[in-house]
């Protein structure tokens, strides 16, 4: 049986991906762990998930040798926690979003201790369509302007969101764009025309909705759109479970969903 423990267990996806792990016969919870000063430390995780009693008390520390470590914090806990893994020889699944560069390049570096999988989104569909948007931008070419319309829930933190950046990413890589150079964010004032290499990406925060990514492909005569629309967290649960499942006996490195999935984002 698979020993998990969750980073961030209180939020909204922690006590879901808590409640999903107690419910899978191949997976057993050994930890819930929160920031320190949280309302809730002390309590049963179950009193959260509302599964019920489990004797699985929120806590600051990792008093036990899960196998995989599930973090969805915030960028910060997320680097304290991958830390501790490394030293504690755990493998670690980083479902947060928001990660700089740095932060990034510092898993990384712990990827050459431990087996670490960091993906801006865990949801299949999302990363199907990864591999989409990229073969599309590929074959329509510079005849199609791309557009990138994201809507999340109004207590998200980071905007756009992680998947809006990494579908931006596989977009610029398909097409020989730069980030940096090619990317916009928002429109605001006397613009004019738009450039034919630029991409916009557009951030709604409204209301509870859980996460709509949408790509807009337009020419002159027609328009192209691919739309993943996430019904509930769960959809991201499953994926991070996946994840913990495959990369368990794995050896150490940097790992995808692409990998988890065989697909090719």
């Amino acid at each position: 049986m698979l020993k998990i423990s969750v980073n961030g267990a209180c939020g909204r996806m922690g006590a879901r991906i808590a409640a999903l792990v107690l419910e899978d016969p191949e997976l057993k919870l050994v930890a819930a762990l929160e920031r320190h000063g949280h309302p809730s430390l002390g309590k049963d995780v179950g009193s959260i998930a509302a599964c019920g009693e489990t004797n699985i008390k929120i806590t600051t520390t990792l008093n036990t040798q899960p196998d995989v470590l599930i973090d969805f914090s915030s960028p910060e806990s997320a680097v304290a926690i991958a830390d501790i893994c490394a030293k504690k020889n755990i493998a670690l699944v980083v479902g947060t979003t928001g990660l700089n560069t740095q932060q990034l390049e510092y898993i990384q570096q712990i990827s050459k201790t431990i087996p670490c999988l960091v993906s801006p989104n865990m949801s299949i569909g999302v990363n199907v369509m990864f591999d989409l948007v990229a073969q599309m931008s590929k074959v329509l070419g510079k005849d199609f302007d791309i557009e990138i319309l994201e809507t999340h829930h109004r207590f998200k933190k980071d905007a756009p969101s992680g998947t809006a950046l990494r579908i931006a990413e596989k977009i610029c890589e398909a097409t020989n764009k730069k980030m940096d150079k090619d990317v916009i964010y928002g429109r605001q004032g006397i613009t004019g025309e738009r450039p034919s290499d630029q991409i916009c990406m557009h951030a709604i925060r409204s209301g509870d909705v859980i996460g709509e990514h949408t790509v807009i492909f337009g020419s002159l005569g027609e328009r192209l759109e691919i739309t993943h629309k996430a019904h509930t967290r769960d959809t991201f649960v499953r994926g991070a479970i996946r994840a913990a499942k495959f990369i368990a006996q794995k050896q150490p490195g940097m790992y995808r969903m692409s990998d988890v999935l065989k697909v090719k984002t």
